[in-house]
This record gives structure tokens, sequence and C-alpha cells, in this order.
């Protein structure tokens, strides 16, 4: 009886590998993962851990990169987790089908408007974390069409006019600079903004560069956007870095498994011009991001 659950349950993963992964690469080891997971430890996963300092575990002959008190780097790697094995959770409130990828959930919210997908998560990450720094001047972020949405103006009663691609804006709501005003305007950005904008607007970054908060992107409608949560290195100066994404249809933000290299998930490596594959998603020219 387990095989055969366990068997119509890689037969369903197939389904949605094939909407992912279009181009049919890599499903075998997707599959596989898919069933050895499901049944074997995770080996540097520390299930008490509430946080993903404190849930991922380093590999032998690795170290944590040093960060700065208070940067962004140490906010994301000190994230707050829910509790080990607790189930994605859609907006809808349904659980996601395929729940055997993920090693984290971290404790981001998700609106029931179902508009904080997998680019509006770490947009909405970004911006918490400046509010909390009590740098909220400098939260804002693109729309597709290129035109630049500030908080700072949102709060002060600006709104856009979108007709189109041409976006003016202009002074029709009173000033409000509260929380619960914050993430309206953040809903505004999740219905303008996305992979597309992020990818023209922000810095490419080199692999030999990367560091904690660096997001790997394929622009497009979707499109789709992991974060990088956490970074270790070697002796040799050899890196490894941990990936979090948001989906489509929005869902809580989790730590993804390394199918590809089991011995080392949830950790990643990366090699320029080198495919990605992750889960739910390949990156077949992989393109990193920074937030300015």
């Amino acid at each position: 009886m387990k095989k055969t659950i366990l068997l119509f349950s890689a037969i369903i993963l197939l389904v949605i590998v094939i909407r992912l992964n279009p181009k049919g690469k890599n499903i075998t080891n997707q599959i596989k993962g898919a069933v050895t997971n499901s049944i074997g430890s995770p080996n540097h996963i520390k299930k008490e851990g509430d946080s993903i300092r404190t849930r991922i575990l380093v590999p032998k002959g690795y170290t944590r990169v040093s960060y700065p008190k208070n940067s962004f780097q140490e906010y994301l790697r000190n994230y707050k987790l829910k509790v080990y094995g607790s189930p994605i959770i859609n907006y809808d409130g349904s659980e996601y089908v395929a729940q055997h990828w993920h090693d984290a959930i971290l404790e981001v919210p998700v609106p029931t408007n179902g508009l904080q997908q997998c680019a509006d998560a770490l947009m909405r990450i970004r911006a918490e974390y400046l509010w909390q720094q009590n740098r909220k001047d400098e939260i804002g972020f693109k729309f597709t069409s290129g035109h630049y949405c500030s908080w700072k103006n949102y709060a002060n009663g600006f709104r856009p006019k979108i007709k189109g691609n041409k976006v003016s804006f202009h002074k029709t709501a009173p000033v409000n600079h509260t929380k619960t005003n914050f993430y309206k305007y953040l809903n505004l950005i999740y219905m303008y903004a996305g992979t597309a904008s992020l990818h023209a607007e922000l810095p490419k970054v080199k692999i030999k560069n990367l560091q904690v908060g660096d997001m790997l992107v394929q622009p497009g409608y979707p499109g789709h956007i992991e974060m990088i949560v956490d970074e270790i290195v070697n002796e040799s100066g050899q890196k490894m870095f941990v990936l979090a994404q948001g989906n489509t249809p929005a869902q809580n933000v989790c730590v993804l498994k390394n199918f590809e290299n089991e011995a080392i998930s949830p950790w990643y490596e990366f090699s320029e011009n080198e495919t990605v594959y992750t889960p739910s998603y390949y990156f077949e020219n992989p393109v990193f991001v920074r937030f300015k």
C-alpha cells in the first residue's frame, strides 16, 4: 500500500514538474528527490532550530560568512521559522500540492488576496527590513513600466494614475504613515512590479561576488525569483548558499532542498554559465541581482 501511495505521489509530481520545467530537463532527479526525501532524514537540518541560522547546519570544513550587525544579510540569516514539518499553505488556506521541496518555512504572513507571489514576497522582506531599521525613505520599487514608486510619496498621499504604460502620480489621499497603510502600499507594488521589473531595475552580480540577499531571477510573466538567505565558505574560498522562495500561487516563503546534490542539501554551489536546478524551477542562464 505504501509503495502504491509513493508511486502515485511521484506521478503527481511529474505532472507538476513538466508544467514548471517545460523543456523537460532534469525531471528524473526531481522525481528522485521526491522519493528519497520523503523517506530519508536531512543531514544538515536541526529540526529544533527556529531561525535559518539555527535550523540549517554547516557542513564540515565550512564556516558562515560574517556580516555586520543589523545588516540585511544578518536579518535574513536570523529570520524566524515555523515549526519543522509545517506545510506550505497557499493564500486561500489550502495546502500546496508539493510539500517535499522545503526544509523550512519563514514566518512571512501570506495575504488572502493572492497578490504576494514569488517576487512580491521577497520585496516584502526587503521593505520590512528597511522599515525595521528606520530607513523608511529607502523603501521603493519600480513598476514594470519603469516608473519608481516610493513608500515616502505613497505615505504623503500620492497615488499612481495608470493608463497602459503611462504612469503619473497625483496627491489624492491624506498623509498616512501607519503600518496598515504600508501594507496597502505593498499591495500596490505587488500589482505592478515583479520578476521583470526587478531584473531590469537591480544591478547584476557575478557569481564570485554573491552574498546573502542576492536573488536568482528569470524575468518573465510570471518568471521566477529565489533569494540567497545564508552563505558559508571553506579554507579554499569555495562558497555554498541556501535559497528561499515565494511562489505562484501566493504561498509561504520556504527554504528549498537541493535534489541535485543531496549530500549538501539544502546548500547549493553555483558556477558561471551553469544551469541552476531547484525543486520548483530551473534557471538555464542564471542571472543574479542585488537590492540597492
